[in-house]
């Protein structure tokens, strides 16, 4: 997952998370992975939340397909200030 966003956003910051351990026993936990991703690239800026978390699944189309059950996704661009917590 990690080579296909680098390769497909170029980003400054990329930490993914696996999540999968807090879903064991949901029934969706069988299909795939659930993940965290914190993702920032130039590639984002000036483009709405909806478009950012396109480009991320475009990169990971396959794999939202068989491999990735949920994918939860803070995609910022370099200019923005990062979210309290994360």
């Amino acid at each position: 997952m990690e080579a296909r966003l680098r390769a497909a956003l170029a980003p400054e910051v990329l930490r993914l998370r696996d999540d999968s351990a807090h879903h064991a026993g949901h029934a969706g936990a069988r299909e795939g992975g659930h993940y965290y991703l914190e993702i920032v690239s130039a590639r984002f800026a000036g483009l709405p939340r909806v478009h950012r978390h396109r480009l991320v699944y475009d990169a990971l189309a396959d794999l939202m397909q068989k491999g990735i059950h949920a994918l939860a996704i803070d995609a910022r661009a370099p200019d923005e200030q990062q979210k309290p917590g994360l």
